[in-house]
């Protein structure tokens, strides 16, 4: 196998997609497209990555990093001239160079694989990937010889009625002899309306020189996919959807419901999980086995151990032990640690909170900025009161604690292990393990008070 060097064409600023974010890193299920092209191509045996960079360089190298390296196009002036920029890197060396537009974030490893190969086993100079479709007007037809090779590309308005019946297209995507491409290089040119350099002149250089060009036809037209607009994004968005759920499924997952099942890319989740419909699930998430996520719940960054249920919840970069049932209507905020076998019923919100193992806090509960030990009842209606207005403080709640319903601990205050606080405590002052802490009004009845109410009207 030859040396093999990659060019990602990333420059475009994608005027067509009307946006202030640079065409490449519009996200595709969570990640910009860019990324899923280079992250495709790094599964592959490449010696160098080389991205073209115009617009909006700054951010392109700043969400690939240290992943590719990179070249600038300070003038789009066509695909021909985007890979031109890389000639002091890869000028001169032996080996086979793919080159790949960033905005087709659905391109798949297997498929340049199979392209690198059937380029080195033809020996060819060039070879072109290739899609059948249905309707190929406006693309550019591949036409081939008696042997298969390809005699030429014929854009659609320069095809005789013959090449339009022809179904198969070019993608845009190529393997090039490394050395060939960037002599051919040199003879392009931008006599042409807009004045700029394409790539697909190179063929037409080559093929003058006599030399092999091939062209390797994928079976999945929808990898090929350029996105140019919102249109296409959101049919990137649902192709790359249908596949992540599709694996996810395979790999013994249950989705009821796969077309309203939002799963980003690179999410993990364990054997016989079962998501309900409506659910998002986003960021680095990593899920156990056995867990039922949903309906209607967004999880985003987040570690769920096995076992686990979140119900019509959201929770955000938090970790989430095993056997955990979380809502209906939970909210765990970021920079929580929920420990095993604990309970987080309807309308809890947890921030910035250690909860211990076997805990709960069923109903209408704020806990905020607070350590909770192991088996802490937390009744209805409870908060910690964490916020003066300036600074925020914590809250400690020791092992065994019984909290009454609509209690506020009124933080920095720590309740000992085995304490009770009885219903409708305002809490200021540490309590004592084991001690029954009262921190309210005495009642007081007024006989016949409502009478001399009513009198009053």
């Amino acid at each position: 196998m030859s040396n093999r060097y990659a060019v990602i064409l990333a420059a475009g600023q994608g005027t067509r997609m009307k946006s202030k974010l640079y065409k490449v890193l519009h996200p595709v299920c969570g990640k910009p497209m860019v990324q899923h092209v280079v992250d495709q191509v790094r599964k592959l045996d490449i010696e160098e990555i080389v991205t073209i960079i115009g617009h909006g360089a700054e951010k392109v190298q700043a969400q690939l990093g240290e992943l590719s390296h990179y070249a600038l196009q300070e003038e789009q002036l066509g695909t021909a001239h985007a890979v031109m920029q890389s000639q002091s890197m890869l000028e001169g060396k032996e080996g086979v160079t793919l080159v790949v537009c960033g905005d087709t974030p659905l391109i798949k490893a297997g498929t340049i694989e199979s392209l690198f190969k059937h380029h080195e086993e033809t020996k060819a100079k060039a070879t072109i990937l290739t899609a059948s479709i249905g309707n190929p007007a406006g693309y550019g037809r591949i036409v081939r010889n008696e042997s298969g090779l390809v005699e030429k590309i014929v854009e659609h308005k320069d095809a005789s009625d013959e090449e339009r019946k022809i179904n198969e297209i070019n993608t845009g995507t190529y393997c090039f002899d490394n050395i060939a491409l960037f002599e051919a290089l040199k003879n392009v040119s931008n006599e042409n309306v807009q004045g700029e350099y394409y790539l697909p002149d190179v063929i037409e250089i080559l093929k003058k020189q006599g030399e092999v060009v091939t062209a390797y036809q994928t079976e999945d037209l929808d990898e090929t996919l350029g996105v140019n607009d919102r249109v296409a994004l959101a049919e990137a968005e649902r192709l790359m959807r249908a596949r992540i759920n599709e694996n996810h499924m395979r790999n013994g997952v249950t989705i009821i419901d796969p077309s309203n099942t939002y799963i980003e890319a690179d999410i993990e989740i364990g054997q016989d999980t079962v998501i309900y419909p409506g659910t998002m699930i986003k960021g680095t998430t990593v899920i156990g086995d056995d867990c039922q996520i949903g309906p209607n719940t967004e999880i985003v960054a987040c570690q769920i151990g096995s076992g686990t249920t979140v119900r019509q919840s959201v929770a955000h970069q938090s970790e989430i032990g095993s056997r955990v049932n979380i809502g209906p209507f939970a909210h765990i905020r970021p920079d929580s640690s929920i420990l095993d076998e604990v309970k987080i019923g309807n309308f809890v919100e947890i921030k910035k909170a250690v909860f211990g193992q076997g805990s709960k806090a069923s109903h209408l509960s704020y806990i905020g900025d607070a350590e909770v030990g192991s088996n802490v009842n937390i009744g209805c209606g409870s908060i910690t009161v964490n916020y003066d207005g300036k600074n925020k403080y914590k809250t400690k709640i020791e092992d065994d604690v019984f909290i009454g319903c609509n209690s506020n601990l009124v933080a920095p205050v720590t309740v000992g292990q085995g304490a009770y606080v009885a219903a409708g405590s305002t809490i200021t002052k540490d309590v004592p393990g084991k001690a029954l802490s009262i921190a309210r009004a005495r009642q007081v009845n007024k006989e016949n008070y409502a009478e001399k109410l009513n009198g009053k009207k």
